[in-house]
């Protein structure tokens, strides 16, 4: 797998080529540290996989992901970035990037995340999931949360088994897998990161904070 770096930080531009090289099925790292850097470089060799900063000179992360995309659908990117914004990160997923992993993570978090959408999936933080869930909002459709699916769709975000999910509802086990399914009928997924791309494919998440 070849990947491109886009950072404008030098000292964490050569710690995550030193980290993402040492992997095994990694065959190339490049770098850059500006938009247009890393245009030209895509332009001489397109990579599998680009992991860029949103904040970076000029013209900035968003508009690489967008012209990367135009250029070359089939290359995934993974925005690692510090903002934690509602807005920031549906403009930044809204460009059809695979992931987006704070900068505040752990190495390990970013090497799963680069393992994750390199198989073909999504990868968001964990913080980044409870901003989005939190802010889902549902259309009036066939799609629509009841009031109790949206409870239980917040406690399963908290890790809660159904068991607890039951018992902090004072519903029976049977009932919150009952709700689990339809959350997932419904959104027509079956997983989080699955629900958080369908409430960001229909515009389903708030704007600003």
């Amino acid at each position: 797998m070849k990947i491109l770096l886009v950072d404008d930080h030098r000292i964490l531009l050569d710690g995550l080529r030193f980290l993402i090289e040492s992997q095994p099925e990694i065959s190339q790292v490049d770098t850059a540290f500006t938009v247009e850097e890393a245009l030209e470089r895509i332009n001489n060799e397109i990579p599998d996989l680009i992991i860029s900063d949103i904040s970076i000179p000029e013209i900035g992360g968003i508009a690489l992901a967008q012209k990367v995309k135009s250029k070359s659908p089939g290359t995934k990117l993974i925005f690692l970035s510090m903002h934690e914004e509602p807005y920031r990160v549906k403009e930044a997923l809204a460009t059809g990037a695979e992931g987006y992993v704070l900068k505040k993570a752990a190495h390990e978090e970013l090497l799963k995340a680069l393992r994750e959408v390199a198989d073909g999936g999504m990868y968001f933080s964990a913080e980044i999931q409870k901003i989005l869930i939190q802010r889902m909002r549902f259309p009036e459709d066939e799609r629509i949360l009841t009031d109790r699916e949206k409870e239980v769709l917040r406690l399963i975000f908290d890790e809660f088994s159904n068991k607890e999910i039951g018992e902090k509802l004072f519903i029976s086990e049977r009932t919150v897998e009952t709700h689990r399914k339809n959350i997932y009928q419904k959104t027509k997924t079956n997983t989080l990161v699955g629900l958080l791309k369908f409430a960001l494919e229909n515009n389903l998440v708030g704007g600003m904070p």
